[in-house]
């Protein structure tokens, strides 16, 4: 039995993408103002599905050569428990009068089809585009969250995905500029050190600006803005200093820091 409880199978080892499912989890429940039954359901659903990723991934790599045959049974055991764990949440939610939640997971699946087809080809790595995506699914833990602790559907919700989206969605471009910035053998120009991180810089100052706007429109909270300035900063701060030398946990951490203040941020302004 010990050969079924090795983490790296059963628990997702890029730790810093557990940001991208709990901080829109978050938001939606502070935003909804309630803790119910129904916001733990989803809780339970949500994080069954994104623990379900790292056995099946082992698993398409197992079955590709890429891993041992050895793996496949612990695999199969935890995507048999992750899987049972959703499937009763699930239908908990359903009861509790949720059901049109389920139409927000429809997105995942060709989604979590594309990146396994990627690991079937040894693929799957530096793939930014799929990556912005596919926090986009797991951003819509927002609006669902939302909706079950307030009791109900609110287009409100759909403001929460489209913020947490976007703040994922940045995160990542910087990640890559970060990743980028630690193969240099020497810190260049500030003109070499601006075009690298003009996309970054794109995104974080598009957030900024469209939070501002919309801020000051009332569509959205009015100080929805700040936890995107503190982001904007920071993205500042990391194309003029570049990660030179840095070890990946070394700006994964950082990384984790700032979205973890952002979330709070963000929760805080939004109940302004």
């Amino acid at each position: 039995m010990r050969e079924y409880f090795k983490k790296q199978i059963a628990i997702p080892q890029d730790h810093g993408s557990w940001v991208f499912i709990l901080s829109p989890l978050l938001a939606g429940i502070f935003a909804g103002g309630k803790f119910n039954a129904a916001a733990l359901s989803l809780s339970i659903a949500a994080m069954s599905a994104f623990m379900i990723r790292q056995p099946m991934t082992v698993f398409v790599k197992a079955l590709s050569g890429r891993r041992p045959k050895t793996d496949l049974p612990p695999a199969q055991f935890w995507l048999l428990a992750y899987g049972g764990i959703a499937a009763l949440a699930l239908v908990t939610l359903i009861l509790q009068g949720f059901g049109y939640i389920l139409y927000l997971a429809i997105p995942g699946a060709p989604v979590f089809a594309w990146h396994l087809w990627l690991v079937s080809k040894r693929a799957e790595r530096k793939q930014a585009g799929i990556e912005i995506i596919a926090t986009g699914v797991l951003s819509l833990a927002a609006p669902a969250a939302f909706w079950v602790a307030q009791g109900g559907y609110n287009p409100q919700g759909w403001w929460l995905w489209v913020w947490t989206w976007l703040q994922s969605a940045t995160s990542i471009v910087y990640a890559y500029l970060r990743l980028e910035q630690r193969e240099l053998n020497q810190t260049p120009d500030q003109k070499e050190l601006w075009k690298m991180g003009n996309r970054a810089f794109l995104y974080t100052s598009f957030n900024l600006g469209a939070s501002l706007i919309f801020g000051w429109e009332q569509i959205i909270p009015q100080f929805l803005f700040i936890p995107f300035l503190v982001q904007w900063l920071e993205t500042i701060w990391g194309i003029t200093h570049p990660s030179i030398g840095w070890k990946p946990t070394r700006i994964g951490v950082r990384q984790l820091i700032v979205s973890i203040i952002w979330t709070i941020l963000f929760i805080l302004c939004w109940r302004l």
